[in-house]
């Protein structure tokens, strides 16, 4: 089990690193919501993260690395119930020390501010 939690927790950080880190540092320091390498190169950078995460840790863990996923897999019964709880922990806490790590790089970053235009969609 403890090679499974392992590899799910490494599994997310590489995601959020690579998916959100893309984001983070795709978007222009000058404030507005334009993105440097685009919507498309921040979607690949999600799906080849992936990509290789399966890779490297699906034959281990199963690939999960979104509590969601691990739902529906124990829902399907891919998983057994008993690890699923194990399974978020070792995702949540993966998920949050990419964030913090890119939080991290990113203040290096001149006019970075770690609140702005987070999770805005440029309407309104």
């Amino acid at each position: 089990m403890t090679h499974r939690l392992a590899a799910e927790f490494i599994g997310t950080f590489w995601l959020v690193l690579g998916g959100c880190g893309a984001a983070v540092f795709a978007a222009n320091p000058a404030g507005d919501n334009s993105v440097g390498i685009g919507y498309l190169g921040v979607s690949l950078a999600f799906g080849l993260t992936v990509l290789t995460g399966v890779y490297a840790f699906g034959t281990i863990s199963g690939g999960h690395f979104n509590p969601a996923v691990t739902l529906g897999a124990a829902i399907a019964k891919r998983v057994e119930w008993a690890a699923v709880v194990q399974y978020w922990i070792a995702q949540v806490l993966g998920g949050l020390l990419a964030g913090l790590t890119i939080l991290v790089i990113a203040q290096g970053r001149p006019n970075f501010n770690p609140s702005g235009n987070m999770a805005a969609n440029g309407y309104g």
